[in-house]
């Protein structure tokens, strides 16, 4: 596929929102269970809290509980030839996050939140190497996650110190129990009908899943350590952050963003989306466009063509030099049944595997429930397709239920695509079953399986049940 250069200057556009407030990335009308944050309390609802009194003090808090089970026919001690020495991992989890809010003064207000991971002991520690909840050394823990203070007035919001942040491609995404957070400061401007522009430095992040640093669930490490790029690369680059700039219009059935993120010394990410929201007799309906590019900056590109192993040859470093375009087709009828489909085009360039799913951005239309990039081999030059039917159960009076199937297919380059031992992939199917449940009391719940055939590897499943209750 023939690769699309889109280039961008910093001096474009930004809108960021916190995960407690989120605004979707983009503004459908046709509600369809459509994404992989599916355990975020914000799809729940905000946590109403407990008042101090008459003080104007807040407590609020998520506690969430999970059981985790990755199969990947590779038991524990790993072959490194199957299923690229990913073994069986299974674990049982609590989540507890409490929080502190101040009252408003003159638009000011603060909130620190304490956030904990543990299985009292009670799990193998030969099978949680890729359950991703505790740290590298498996071990209860706890983090200071959100400490920051924030202004709004009007049209103008800003924010400093560690929160959760939702955007495309830096995500707070919690997909795996515990939300990444970051320390960051923004500003958002409203001033414009329909418009929202605004500016973000985000210095370091936390998380369980979407860090590449070596214990980045119990400490905050910067974005260049946390990113998913070679170490010694990382170790060249140092300590850096991402420059992000972004504007979001949104007026009756339309709605576009353009966001840049710059991270200094490592690559810039381009995104644009579009969406075209309206409803069609009894259909609610979706139409949407995005295409992202990843161009490596700075110190990266001094690194394109030299060996990232002096003693091997053959790992000199590509660079980072791709894009996707992806398209999907969203809608729900008024009588409870709904659909989601989507279509991704990666074209022929080097990076996927340095930059997918990096800082928690998972905005792909055609993922899966739960398996996305991480078992193929590459998923450059490759193609992926997504059709989702589900179905609302409070129209049959089981009210906040949902359940629904996912089939995502990904054609692969077998010039790229290729298991531990060098066997050409061509083809990745994933079979996905959800079902899902909230109520307005802060009760969730949500149980996913999934089936993975990947050629030349053992066939793979995976099964999360997790749920908990907002306060």
């Amino acid at each position: 596929m023939r690769r699309i250069h889109f280039a961008v200057s910093t001096a474009a556009l930004l809108m960021v929102v916190s995960a407690q407030a989120a605004e979707p990335i983009a503004i459908p009308s046709a509600e369809v269970v459509d994404d992989d944050h599916s355990y975020e309390p914000l799809l729940n609802r905000k946590p109403e809290g407990i008042f101090l009194y008459d003080t104007g003090w807040k407590i609020s808090g998520d506690m969430r509980a999970g059981w985790v089970d990755y199969d990947y026919s590779n038991p524990y001690p790993a072959n490194p030839n199957v299923n690229k020495g990913h073994t069986d991992s299974r674990g049982l989890y609590l989540i507890p996050k409490v929080s502190l809010e101040s009252p408003d003064f003159n638009g000011w207000s603060g909130k620190v939140t304490v956030a904990g991971a543990t299985d009292f002991g009670l799990n193998d520690p030969d099978d949680e190497s890729r359950t991703f909840v505790l740290g590298t050394d498996n071990k209860s823990y706890a983090i200071l996650q959100e400490a920051y203070v924030q202004y709004k007035n009007g049209d103008h919001e800003a924010a400093i110190g560690a929160k959760e942040i939702v955007t495309p491609m830096i995500d707070a995404d919690d997909w795996y129990m515990l939300a990444d957070t970051f320390q960051a400061a923004y500003y958002v401007n409203k001033q414009i009908d329909h418009l929202k522009l605004g500016v973000a430095y985000f210095y370091k992040m936390a998380g369980p899943w979407d860090s590449g640093a070596r214990n980045g669930s119990e400490e905050y490490a910067s974005m260049s350590e946390a990113s998913f790029l070679p170490g010694i690369i990382k170790d060249d680059i140092g300590d850096e952050g991402v420059y992000t700039v972004a504007g979001v219009y949104n007026i009756e059935h339309h709605n576009l963003q353009l966001w840049d993120y710059y991270g200094n010394d490592m690559y810039n990410t381009f995104f644009a989306q579009y969406d075209f929201t309206d409803r069609w007799e009894s259909l609610d309906y979706d139409f949407g466009l995005q295409f992202i590019d990843f161009t490596d900056v700075g110190k990266m590109s001094d690194w394109v063509g030299k060996r990232l192993d002096p003693a091997d040859p053959d790992s000199r470093f590509e660079g980072i030099d791709y894009n996707i375009f992806s398209l999907r087709f969203d809608g729900s009828f008024d009588n409870g049944f709904d659909f989601a489909t989507g279509a991704s085009f990666y074209s022929d360039g080097p990076g996927t595997g340095d930059t997918l799913g990096a800082w928690g951005g998972y905005p792909y239309f055609a993922n899966g429930m739960i398996f996305h990039f991480f078992e193929a081999g590459s998923l450059r030059n490759a193609n992926s397709y997504k059709l989702q039917l589900g179905y609302d159960m409070g129209k049959l009076g089981a009210g906040g239920l949902w359940g629904g199937v996912r089939y995502t297919y990904f054609d692969l380059d077998g010039k790229y695509s290729k298991t531990a031992s060098d066997e050409p992939q061509s083809k990745m199917q994933l079979l996905g079953l959800r079902l899902s449940y909230k109520n307005e009391g802060g009760v969730y719940f949500t149980g996913t399986y999934e089936h993975v055939d990947l050629d030349h590897e053992p066939n793979t499943w995976a099964l999360r049940l997790i749920g908990g209750v907002t306060f």
